[in-house]
């Protein structure tokens, strides 16, 4: 993933004329943590919080629990974070934090106490006009709120700025659960839209039904009934029906930790066979390097949607695009999730609640600008829609 990453940044880059300078600038960060958390248990675990460019605003970006999370990893994820920030036009940098644990092996207990000293370990180096970090892989609300009292306890800020993703008790945004989710459908539907497709019916499959896949799912339901679901996968297989499925149902089953493959209706194919399902639109909101070298040839989708980040391959791109295919970067297809951080981080420090309405509205205006500005680049540069959306980002961190 970050060598894919830096390719596109080299591309962007070069049709800037930016220069050696801003290339070697844009892949290095401003700040690297990295710090070592003991349980009272003895069970030790490496930390990280990567802060990789601030000058636009504060660094932004989530915190993720996971047995494989790396120093190289977080850099590329922060770097990404402070492209998507700029990308989608927010006052704000990027960064990315993690700790390398398996949060299943851990006590209730145990994770609290893993949270506060992670927060111990960084208070000085995050707050609401410093570092706002929010939720990511294996965080949630709960584990943001215990962050948040940890960072007031420490430093008495009561102005719940400090973190975005929280409970709604606690500050946190209406609309924060489904934002990426529905960005993505915002984003398509716009795409669509300046295409003059925007009243056609089309036939979608979702790889990696979680949280934003389900979101995406849901809210396409919402918002354009002509779309029809007709497969959708977890890490373990998918199921397939070509009548399609309903959004909702299928989300109150993974709700209820069920697995596709104990579903009963439809049929169960693989993740490999959703890949090369002949629908219109397919929407990767699993894990990154989904598409790659092995499959790529087997895409038959004329729309994909990276809800996930990096989900396509630098080399999967390339060949994609010259056989046609459109591909949303996640740089912007995936953005509804730090855009309505950003708003609940307005709120909290305006000390206001916004209805779910108003949220949805501002995210809606923030996704249609973004997704406007990458189509007019593209139609008049005739570039890839990755290396595009990079561009657009390095313009506003280096140009404006």
């Amino acid at each position: 993933m970050l060598d894919d990453t830096h390719r596109f940044l080299d591309l962007a880059v070069a049709r800037l004329g930016l220069g050696a300078d801003i290339q070697k600038q844009v892949k290095k960060a401003n700040a690297e943590h990295v710090f070592r958390i003991e349980l009272d248990s003895g069970k030790k675990f490496d930390a990280y919080r990567v802060q990789h460019n601030n000058a636009r605003g504060p660094y932004k970006g989530g915190i993720r629990y996971h047995h494989n999370v790396k120093l190289d990893e977080v850099k590329t994820l922060a770097t990404l974070m402070s492209l998507k920030t700029a990308a989608v036009g927010l006052p704000l940098g990027g960064g990315k934090g993690g700790i390398a644990v398996n949060p299943r092996e851990l006590s209730p207990e145990e994770l609290e106490e893993l949270t506060r000293k992670y927060v111990r370990g960084l208070h000085q180096h995050i707050g609401p006009d410093q570092d706002v970090p929010a939720p990511d892989v294996n965080t949630n609300s709960t584990i943001i709120d215990w962050m948040v009292d940890e960072y007031e306890q420490l430093t008495g800020d009561k102005s719940r700025a400090s973190f975005t993703g929280k409970s709604i008790p606690n500050g946190g945004s209406l609309g924060r659960d489904a934002a990426t989710g529905r960005g993505g459908v915002l984003c398509l539907t716009e795409w669509l839209a300046l295409e003059g497709q925007a009243e056609e019916s089309l036939t979608y499959a979702v790889q990696g039904f979680g949280n934003v896949g389900s979101f995406f799912a849901t809210t396409a339901k919402e918002l354009n009934p002509k779309w029809k679901l007709v497969a959708a996968s977890d890490s373990a297989g998918g199921v397939f029906d070509s009548n399609g499925f309903d959004a909702e149902e299928l989300q109150k089953f993974k709700d209820g930790r069920g697995r596709f493959a104990d579903y009963e209706k439809g049929k169960q194919i693989t993740n490999e066979e959703l890949l090369a399902l002949d629908v219109d639109v397919l929407v990767l909101a699993g894990l990154e390097d989904a598409v790659n070298r092995d499959n790529m040839k087997s895409v038959k989708a004329k729309y994909l949607v990276e809800m996930a980040n990096s989900p396509v391959t630098y080399d999967a791109h390339e060949y994609l695009e010259k056989n046609g295919r459109i591909i949303l970067p996640d740089i912007i297809a995936n953005a509804g999730g730090v855009i309505v951080s950003y708003l609940e981080w307005v709120q909290n420090r305006a000390s206001e609640s916004w209805s779910k309405t108003k949220v949805n509205q501002r995210l809606a205006k923030y996704m249609k600008s973004a997704t406007n500005d990458l189509y007019d680049y593209v139609t008049e540069n005739h570039t890839g829609m990755k290396e595009s959306g990079f561009v657009l980002a390095l313009k506003k961190l280096y140009e404006d």
